[in-house]
């Protein structure tokens, strides 16, 4: 059997690890690294780069270096969100016709799923260089408050990078899976992972090789990018203050502000304070202007307050969910680099009661335990048992563009549902069922993920006929669904297999462009 690989795809790093001997190993990339950058850059020459070389000439590229695509994956972006986008990001952005937020490059436009495809393949040539052989499949790791369309456009990344995902495992899952190997035993432990761009937040229990996860909550719109974004904003705004200059415009200037911006938050975490110097930022008829400024430690945690506050709701959520109190968890554990952040440590200690543990590589553990979770796919690891759950709520839309839900969020998979509807009209001969997924009780503000009519329905009054609806959910989030009028026995089912926003046409174009356009020597090996 061909390796599997575990790919911890992140937003601002990735990381890849594999099963040696029985034991997860990470991998060295060709600069050395053991996590890569994820960014991805285009040249004045067309050739393309990936990773570390991409970040260091991102402040003299700035429109042509692309990071955070991941954040992109698998959401709709209409009218004023497209607006907001082009304000935060230095790289341009469209909006497609199905809603997904494409990045134009010297005219060429990239969706989300082959730019996150540029940095999976350097994952995958990094693991082919160490082994010295073709390697096709993959476990890869998602945010657990992903929905279906985003982790079905992370598996069409996967395809386009010429990878087989024979899993997509939740990253709270992974870090415990790693976790557990460790330390064998019996305990609940809560899984804290903030990253560049998603915050997760999963409770399990271990029980000497089970790994039940009982809950999930997050916030895929918060993440290290949004504290970074709240020193740029504060770094433009004293710039103007004091030299009088508004460089909100000016790509170049921005670049290397962010740059800045996320270095000082990095160096806050172990200093009290750190200079920012930044020569000629800007010009004005009086000359060049530099911004030189001192933060302190206090000075960021109070820019980044309402941020850290965000935290906090999730983690009571799903404590309440896995009807735990934060007393009853044994371990805290910290996944993410802005864990790292002394704020952030300090709210987990008071919102769980204890001190978290450090016990874990935040960088790594992810892959790590993706590289497990390959082994048990593999049956190389035989004595663990994952028990994962659904992170968001499956229903359909009835009267009124509201949802019912069939099956709640945090329900154990493989899950299997039904309820009983019946029709609105008299004499009403076909009823259009859609499939949603999400926790708001307006159907329009949840995700669609699919239609179907079961026809030939009894005529009778309104209100009389039995419709029962059937939903199932099995480990690899592959939705069924199946509705039968109980007076005729007529049925229809559907199964559900949302795309990420591509066509099977446009996954082949951009595989084949890949193949074309990313000669090894461009993307830095």
């Amino acid at each position: 059997m061909s390796r599997i690989i575990g790919i911890d795809l992140g937003t601002t790093n990735s990381c890849v690890a594999v099963l040696e001997n029985g034991e997860p190993l990470v991998l060295p990339n060709a600069e050395g690294s053991r996590t890569t950058p994820s960014i991805v850059a285009f040249t004045d020459a067309g050739e393309r780069l990936v990773g570390q070389q991409a970040k260091r000439q991102a402040i003299v590229n700035p429109e042509r270096t692309i990071h955070g695509a991941k954040r992109l994956l698998g959401r709709k972006y209409r009218g004023k969100e497209v607006a907001e986008l082009r304000k935060v990001l230095p790289f341009p952005v469209t909006e497609s016709v199905n809603g997904d937020a494409w990045v134009t490059v010297e005219g060429a436009s990239y969706s989300p799923q082959e730019l996150s495809a540029m940095v999976l393949a350097k994952m995958k040539e990094t693991a082919e260089d160490y082994f010295g052989e073709e390697i096709t499949q993959a476990v890869i790791t998602v945010p657990a408050y992903f929905d279906d369309a985003q982790r079905q456009a992370t598996k069409d990344a996967a395809r386009i990078a010429g990878l087989d995902v024979r899993r997509i495992i939740n990253e709270p899952t992974a870090a415990a899976l790693a976790y557990g190997v460790q330390r064998p035993g019996r305990g609940r432990v809560a899984v804290f992972d903030l990253g560049g761009g998603t915050f997760d937040i999963s409770i399990l229990e271990l029980n000497d090789g089970v790994f039940e996860v009982l809950s999930t909550s997050g916030n895929n719109a918060l993440g290290g990018d949004d504290f970074d974004r709240a020193i740029l904003r504060h770094l433009i705004e004293r710039f103007e203050a004091t030299e009088g200059v508004d460089v909100s415009e000016d790509r170049m200037a921005l670049q290397r502000l962010r740059e800045a911006a996320e270095l000082a938050k990095c160096e806050l975490s172990t200093l009290s304070e750190t200079n920012l110097n930044l020569p000629f930022l800007a010009v004005d008829d009086a000359g060049p202007k530099h911004l030189s400024y001192q933060l302190s430690r206090s000075e960021l945690n109070g820019l980044v307050a309402h941020l850290v506050d965000r935290l906090e709701g999730p983690c009571r959520y799903a404590l309440e969910e896995a009807n735990l109190k934060p007393s009853d968890l044994d371990e805290v554990i910290l996944v993410g680099g802005m864990t790292r952040m002394p704020l952030v440590r300090e709210r987990v200690e008071a919102i769980f009661g204890r001190r978290p543990s450090k016990n874990v590589n935040p960088d790594e553990v992810v892959a790590v335990g993706a590289a497990l979770q390959s082994g048990i796919m593999s049956g190389d690891v035989q004595e663990i048992v994952l028990m994962d759950v659904t992170p968001l709520s499956l229903g359909i839309r009835v009267q009124g563009n509201r949802m019912s839900a069939i099956i709640q969020k945090n329900a154990q998979l493989p899950a299997r549902q039904k309820k009983i509807f019946t029709t609105t009209e008299d004499d009403q001969d076909v009823v259009s069922i859609a499939v949603l997924q999400g926790e708001h009780t307006t159907a329009s503000d949840n995700r669609l993920l699919g239609t179907f009519n079961l026809s030939e329905i009894a005529a009778r009054p309104a209100g009389t006929p039995r419709i029962e609806v059937a939903f199932e959910i099995d480990t690899d989030g592959i939705v069924h669904v199946s509705a039968v009028d109980q007076d005729t026995g007529k049925a229809q089912s559907v199964v559900i297999t949302d795309h990420g926003g591509l066509t099977d046409e446009e996954i082949r174009r951009a595989s084949e462009r890949a193949n074309l356009s990313a000669p090894r020597e461009a993307s830095g090996v």
